[in-house]
Order: structure tokens, then C-alpha cells, then sequence
């Protein structure tokens, strides 16, 4: 099986496959995608997670983030909401050692009861009844 860190893959996604850049960061689709047109939006600069994006970087990928949304909003009707997030740490998930921010689009009926959302990173927490 190939590293996805050496070389960093990220580091070295050819420009064909950007959907979106800016002078920090780049979208593109996920090669392993949750659901269809699940994209990746990733800073330029080499860094281990979301806690060292810079404010600049920050803002960069949220613009990408908007943008994929509404390429995605406009290529499949089918969207109702989205899942955004990133994994920081190898117990949280991370496989790739280059910050990546997942957007996750979500149709209705992709999963029996979505409550929860990202919750169900610990599957045991993800269905709660409200204590009022």
C-alpha cells in the first residue's frame, strides 16, 4: 500500500484536479468519497492540521468551502445539508498528515436516522434524547 505522506499527497495533487483555488488553498473531490460529490478543501502550505491554519489560510478555505457549495447545490438537487469537518490527530481519524477540511453533502434518506450528524465519530453518542 502507497504512503499518502511520503510524499505528501496533497503536496502534490496535480492543478488538473482542482475544482477551485486561491492563493492559499485548493478544493478538489475526494478520491474516497462519503457520499457523491464529497469535496476536500486544503491549504496550500504544508501543515498538520486545522490548529495551524493561519487566519488568512482560514478565511481562504472558507471561501472554497462556499464555493464547492454551490457548485455541488448546482449540479444535484438532491442536497438538503452538508457535513463539514476536519480530523486533527491520529485518534481523531487523521490518515493524512496535511490539513484537509471534508464537505460532506447529505440527501435526505442517505441514512436511516441522522441525528447526530457528526456525532457519530464515537457511534455511541450520536442518538441522545433531549433533557429539558
Amino acid at each position: 500500500m502507497k504512503d499518502p505522506n511520503n510524499p505528501c499527497l496533497f503536496c502534490n495533487t496535480p492543478k488538473k484536479e482542482y475544482e477551485f483555488e486561491n492563493d492559499l488553498a485548493y478544493a478538489s473531490y475526494d478520491s474516497y468519497p462519503v457520499s457523491k460529490l464529497h469535496a476536500l478543501i486544503i491549504p496550500k502550505r504544508h501543515i498538520k492540521d486545522y490548529f495551524d491554519l493561519n487566519k488568512d489560510e482560514v478565511i481562504a478555505c472558507n471561501e472554497l468551502i462556499n464555493l464547492m457549495k454551490k457548485k455541488i447545490d448546482n449540479q444535484d438537487k438532491t442536497v438538503e445539508g452538508y457535513n463539514i469537518g476536519t480530523n486533527s490527530g491520529k485518534v481523531a481519524g487523521q490518515s493524512i498528515n496535511h490539513c484537509h477540511i471534508h464537505l460532506i453533502p447529505r440527501r435526505k434518506g442517505d441514512v436511516d436516522n441522522p441525528q447526530g450528524g457528526v456525532r457519530a465519530v464515537i457511534a455511541s453518542k450520536q442518538h441522545y434524547t433531549r433533557k429539558d
